[in-house]
């Protein structure tokens, strides 16, 4: 039986009082393991019969995974066919619930499991900014979007108030998914249980109403602010939305209801695992007093050296992979051609790891198209596409080449799936997937 401080059950007792027994109960039951399926690969739940089970009733494309399921492990994890995410943590992005044409920021955004959700929501129209402090953490957050196909997205490393500074009441939509104490992974994790005291609570409370005073300030008039944590300490959660609601008197509570959990009271909602198949989560929905967003400027033209590039990728990529981002602005930035969504804020003077999508390294009468282009790029878009099976897939991510009757550059897909790119000559499908990403 697993152990918790002694301190955290006391607080627990009084919270929940009777409902006491139940959540122990609950935490000595297996943890219940989950996936997010990507919207922007429909044919992805296909490739995942027999591992899934039932759905995460708040959760629409989210799925609870059936026992033995090895997600890391599936080629469709590599297509970015789905997320793995615990059930509960699916909640916050759902709360938000960002709307196509919307300006999205997620501010602690690693390792990128809400971001992915909040992508595919917007459905490659308006903007997400993913932001992680930690520069390590920022690439796998970059990496995991662009496996999701999330195009119309930057990835930031930045302080929060750095960006508060820079972007003032510019977003429809905030999520602050803030770190917290952790007691929602103590059934999962030993080191959270190890780490946890009063005293650690009471500064993660602290360090959070900080970033909630700077999330606050981009949040345009008329937005709305989503504030979530995986702890149940009602000194990280309720209080600090009481704290805000006290602090910026232009945001009132929201109203909302996540099916199998129930309505919001004061804004709040808590997710218990004794109420819900999932870890636990609290999530809060504030809105910003004010009027409607103005609308933006049209996109800039683009310089004569970026239309000659795309035109350069389109004779090599036949196909109308380009229509989604055609209005989107483009630019050449040394080699790299790039398309972004003209709803992203300016990036000027903040760490950028990416912005928009990386369509293709250009040189003087020559085009590689970018591994960010082959997971965005929409399903059957793609003229030159070589189907491959399970062994293929395999052999193809560990490097190495494949027979092909393909001439130029071609999307090598499992089960309608895309992999990455390969480019045929000869007879031979030469790899060209990133060495980072290679299944050795």
């Amino acid at each position: 039986m697993l152990e918790y401080p002694a301190a955290f059950l006391q607080r627990i007792a009084e919270q929940l009082g009777g409902e006491y027994p139940a959540f122990m109960a609950a935490l000595a039951q297996p943890s219940r393991g989950a996936v997010r399926l990507n919207p922007l690969r429909p044919q992805g739940e296909a490739a995942l019969e027999g591992e899934l089970g039932d759905p995460v009733p708040w959760e629409p494309w989210g799925r609870y995974a059936a026992p033995g399921f090895k997600p890391g492990e599936h080629l469709a994890h590599f297509a970015g066919a789905f997320y793995s995410q615990e059930a509960s943590a699916m909640a916050p992005a759902r709360v938000l619930s960002p709307r196509p044409g919307e300006r999205v920021l997620d501010l602690c955004a690693a390792p990128g499991g809400k971001s992915g959700q909040l992508a595919a929501m917007l459905e490659g129209r308006g903007a997400l900014v993913s932001n992680e402090p930690d520069f390590r953490r920022a690439q796998i957050l970059r990496g995991n979007l662009e496996k999701l196909g999330a195009a119309a997205a930057a990835v930031v490393c930045a302080l929060p108030q750095q960006l508060a500074q820079r972007w003032p009441a510019y977003f429809d939509a905030v999520l602050v998914d803030a770190p917290c104490s952790g007691e929602g992974m103590f059934r999962r994790d030993p080191q959270a249980r190890a780490e946890w005291s009063p005293q650690r609570a009471a500064g993660c409370a602290r360090r959070q109403r900080e970033i909630l005073a700077q999330a606050a300030a981009m949040v345009r008039p008329g937005g709305r602010l989503v504030y979530s944590t995986c702890t149940f300490n009602p000194q990280e959660n309720r209080e600090n939305v009481a704290w805000l609601l006290e602090r910026f008197p232009d945001f009132q509570a929201g109203s909302f209801a996540l099916p199998g959990v129930g309505a919001s009271q004061d804004g709040c909602l808590e997710l218990w695992p004794h109420r819900i198949a999932g870890e636990g989560h609290f999530v809060a929905l504030l809105l910003r007093r004010g009027g409607e967003r103005a609308d933006w400027a049209a996109p800039a033209a683009p310089a004569p050296e970026a239309k000659r590039a795309l035109a350069l990728l389109k004779g090599a990529l036949p196909g109308a992979w380009h229509a989604p981002f055609a209005q989107w602005d483009l630019s050449l930035r040394g080699e790299i051609l790039t398309a972004q969504p003209r709803e992203l804020p300016r990036l000027e003077g903040v760490r950028t790891l990416s912005a928009g999508l990386a369509l293709a390294q250009v040189g003087k009468g020559w085009v590689k198209p970018l591994h960010a282009l082959a997971m965005a790029a929409p399903p059957g878009s793609l003229e030159r596409v070589q189907a491959v099976d399970r062994e293929q897939a395999l052999t193809f991510l560990k490097g190495e080449t494949l027979v092909t009757a393909q001439e130029g550059w071609t999307l090598v897909t499992w089960q309608d799936l895309p992999l990455g790119w390969g480019k045929g000559v000869a007879g031979t499908l030469k790899n060209h997937l990133p060495k980072g990403l290679l299944r050795r």
